[in-house]
């Protein structure tokens, strides 16, 4: 039977992550307060931000900058895409 939690980013009881998906207090934060379709979205995020930004997530001071963006994203009320990005066509 899944671990359900109650995800604080979309406000409903849903399937909850199978392990802490982030090192640290973060982490452990993530995986008991938000469930898989937040951490999905936030996932597709980080890659437009890595990918945007050309970000190695091996360089510390880049994974700084995704674990600030992270904690935006699913605690903060949501983080912005960066300047100038333009949505790929569908």
């Amino acid at each position: 039977m899944p671990r359900t939690v109650f995800c604080i980013v979309d406000q409903i009881e849903t399937d909850g992550l199978d392990f802490v998906p982030w090192p640290g207090p973060l982490g452990k934060r993530v995986f008991e307060h938000v469930g898989k379709p937040a951490w999905q979205r936030w996932l597709a995020h980080q890659t437009m931000l890595i990918n945007e930004n050309r970000l190695s997530p091996l360089d510390p001071r880049h994974r700084a900058m995704l674990e600030v963006e992270m904690e935006k994203f699913l605690f903060g009320g949501g983080a912005a895409k960066p300047e100038g990005y333009v949505a790929p066509e569908a």
